[in-house]
This record gives structure tokens, sequence and C-alpha cells, in this order.
């Protein structure tokens, strides 16, 4: 791949599938450097690397879902020569829904199938308090209270003065989407959620079931909002999402 939106730590030309990978608010393809390891050989993992963060650390993040979406939508084009599926955690299933939506529109290849991780619904009303725009000190304590920011990032000054310009983008990202009804999709939907996540509740989960007219599972993992970075919920986790895409192969062959 040479497009600098997507890495792939084991390019795979052999690959039948692609697996592409977006992160959460603040996270980049580095949250997803241990999956292709644990994916069939077959799967060729391509990890977003969204503006403003790792290689692009340079550049500026959207702040706005729709124009971060039409971005995606035009790197990702090239890379649909073979069958695909995408997987978002939070943000990153914001930006993975509206994308199949994006791409259908366009007329573009659609999914093989999508996971959905950590993100309500996106038709049920967000009452969440607006933060993208608090204090440095208050947003601080809302990342804390988020548990996904390492302790060390938030103990000191510097990492928080880098890291903060992009959380804010990202949170506002996540804070100003407005979901439009539409047609619902026909690919498979996997929503995954953990057990002891306050954000986001089982039936915030469940509710997704109406994005899709093919196959709907929810599968629960013990964990926080951020269980995807728990070792034992991760195995499982990708246990899980190893087993779809295997699937997926096998009825292609």
């Amino acid at each position: 791949m040479t497009t600098p939106w997507f890495t792939s730590q084991r390019p795979n030309a052999g690959a039948r599938l692609r697996l592409f990978c977006f992160p959460y608010a603040g996270g980049g393809a580095a949250i997803y450097r241990l999956w292709p390891q644990s994916l069939p050989s077959e799967v060729e993992a391509c990890m977003a690397q969204l503006p403003g963060r790792g290689t692009r650390l340079r550049e500026e993040p959207f702040t706005n879902l729709d124009a971060l979406v039409a971005a995606v939508a035009e790197a990702i084009a090239p890379l649909l020569d073979k069958p695909f599926a995408l997987f978002g955690h939070s943000m990153g299933a914001m930006i993975s829904f509206e994308l199949a939506r994006r791409l259908r529109e366009q007329g573009q290849p659609q999914p093989s199938h999508l996971f959905i991780s950590g993100r309500r619904a996106p038709q049920l009303p967000n009452d969440d308090p607006i933060s993208y725009n608090l204090p440095d000190a208050e947003l601080g304590q809302e990342l804390l209270r988020l548990n996904g920011t390492p302790k060390e990032v938030l103990e000191h000054p510097e990492l928080m003065e880098l890291m903060l310009p992009l959380l804010r983008a990202d949170f506002s990202v996540v804070e100003t989407y407005d979901y439009r009804p539409g047609v619902p999709l026909d690919c498979p939907l996997t929503v995954f959620g953990g057990l002891r996540d306050a954000e986001v509740s089982r039936e915030q989960l469940d509710a997704w079931r109406e994005q899709t007219t093919g196959e709907f599972a929810l599968r629960m993992l013990p964990g926080d909002h951020f269980f995807l970075n728990d070792a034992q919920a991760q195995t499982l986790l990708l246990s899980a999402v190893a087993r779809d895409l295997y699937q997926l192969l096998k009825r292609s062959t």
C-alpha cells in the first residue's frame, strides 16, 4: 500500500480479504499492532492512520465526521479490489458505519462484514455532555474518568500538551455527529461491548440490529469501555473476529 491512510505490518499480496481497522478517539494504527498475527493467514489487516497522530502527527486532525469519512472514502477506494471488512471501536465504529454508507452512495464495493465495537447505535439520541471545548484541566479529568488514556500520559504535562489538540478534534468528530436516517446496510453486522462499560449499555449496542438486513450478532466481553486494550478481552475479541472472517473466506471458496 502506498497511501499514508493505511498501514499493514504484514503486507500480503496473496490475501483474499482485507480488514480495515479504525481507532478510538486519540488512538492511531498502533492500537491494532498485534492483530495481524491472530487473524487468518488469508486476511491482510490494514490499520487506519488518521491525520494528527503517529506518522501523520504534523497534519491537522479532522473535527467533523462527514469530512473525515469523505477523505477516508477517497483514500480507501484503490484498496477495494478485494473483498473487505471494516472494524472500528468507539469513534472508529462511527467512521466504519458511515464509511460503509458513503461507499454504497458512491456505488463502490460494500463490506463483506461490519464489526462495531464500544459504540451505541447511531439512531439513538446522544445526551452526553459536550467535552471537546472544556478547559484543559476539566478535559483532563474527563480523560481520567474514561480510562482510555495511559496514566503516564495524563501525568506528563508535555505529553498532554501534545495530545490535547488531537483529543479535542476527535471528541468534536464524535460529539458533533448528526445521524441521518437511511436504508439499512445488507452486510452481516457484529457488535462488541464491554460488560463493565459505563458509557454504552447492552441495550444501546443491541439497537445496532436496526442498521442491517443481514445477520446480526452481539457479543459482550469482560472489561470497561476500552476492553479491547485488556489482554483477556482482546484475546476473546480477536478470536471472535477471526472466526467470522474465516467463515467469510470459507463461503467465498
